[in-house]
């Protein structure tokens, strides 16, 4: 007797028939099985899943961000699930220890069975790029190219479909440009700031003339080095040169979201800006995992390949070493601490100000 259970299926509710029989391997196809061949198919169609649970989540986010005016209650959401694609990316990261289980050898012995198939070709990757920010304009000219040239006349439909739709980079954008708080009621938080860091910076320069175990060479150095630093405050408190630096790709967000972010970060202690801060961190934390994936995946390849091309026809891992740095999307975030100031220099804000960053519980 075979009858199974009445109602709902362990393995027809995860279609496990179709998961557990999408391992074909291509060395058996072709009468010679190479072992490692399994390993291989099954790692990257975990990643294949777990790209898929990462587009999830952040589309529901951008979702979220659609509307004119975000909810307070679903920033909370935002961060738990942008928290959750962090131990999705870590477990990304650790799936290379298990691929590099494999040695050169190995790998070998069905490595040109894959020809042209490559990751190049996994559209949900690229789509994920792309839902977070990284679109076409933002990529290596020789990556754009490359890219495109290599996918099926429907993934490139998929490809610029995802492309004119919103990104997290854009609705993160637009978010902080609502921010109330940089003029508000009479104070205008950026006059007060621009006086601080001339106080800061003047500071900084007492302490290096004044300091007589400094050698001159030594000093000209730091002051030289102080007054880049005045140079890149400058950039940020002046609109025309930040939209120039803009223009030349140094920024990605608008002057007034770059000015928001950087007043989040400075004042996040306040309780309206807690959550603010932690969702701009959460930001960092998804490019950094991605790059140090991408990055771990260019140590796997060299050490594979060593100097061969990619089965994909890229330069192998020097190809990829190039688009894990530049395939960075909130950059400016990681740029932001170069406009912090000590709180100790921080402006005092008004109490109408710091009252409305306040929660209130009946009083």
């Amino acid at each position: 007797m075979n009858k199974k259970p009445g109602g709902l299926y362990y393995g027809e509710y995860l279609q496990l028939d179709k998961v557990l029989g999408a391992q074909q391997l291509e060395s058996e196809k072709r009468g010679a099985p190479a072992h490692d061949e399994m390993l291989f198919i099954i790692v990257h169609q975990a990643y294949e899943i777990w790209f898929k649970q990462i587009l999830y989540e952040i589309g529901s986010i951008i979702e979220m961000f659609n509307d004119h005016v975000v909810d307070d209650r679903q920033m909370g959401r935002m961060v738990a699930r942008l928290e959750r694609v962090h131990k999705i990316q870590r477990l990304l990261n650790s799936q290379i220890d298990v691929l590099e289980t494999m040695t050169p050898l190995d790998f070998l012995e069905f490595r040109d069975l894959l020809i042209p198939a490559s990751g190049f070709q996994s559209v949900q990757f690229k789509e994920l790029e792309i839902a977070l920010g990284l679109k076409r304009d933002m990529r290596l000219p020789v990556d754009r190219e490359f890219i495109y040239s290599r996918l099926s006349e429907a993934d490139r439909g998929k490809m610029q479909v995802a492309e004119s739709k919103p990104s997290l980079l854009e609705v993160t954008e637009k978010w902080l440009e609502r921010l109330p708080f940089l003029d508000f009621e009479g104070f205008d938080f950026w006059d007060a700031y621009e006086k601080s860091v001339a106080l800061m910076l003047s500071k900084d320069r007492k302490i290096i003339e004044d300091n007589p175990t400094l050698p001159e060479v030594v000093r000209e150095h730091q002051l030289n080095e102080l007054e880049a630093t005045r140079t890149r405050f400058s950039a940020i408190l002046d609109e025309k040169k930040f939209e120039e630096l803009r223009s030349n790709g140094e920024f990605r967000f608008s002057h007034s979201a770059m000015l928001a972010a950087i007043f989040i970060n400075l004042y996040r202690d306040q309780p309206m800006l807690q959550l603010p801060h932690r969702y701009l961190t959460c930001l960092v934390e998804v490019d950094e995992l991605f790059t140090t994936w991408r990055s771990r995946h260019a140590m796997m390849v060299h050490r594979m390949l060593g100097a061969k091309i990619g089965t994909g026809g890229s330069s192998g891992h020097d190809y990829l070493n190039r688009t894990a740095q530049k395939n960075r999307v909130f950059l400016d975030l990681f740029n932001l601490p170069t406009f912090l100031i000590p709180r100790s220099d921080l402006p005092t804000l008004p109490e109408n100000v710091i009252d409305s960053m306040r929660f209130r519980f009946g009083v």
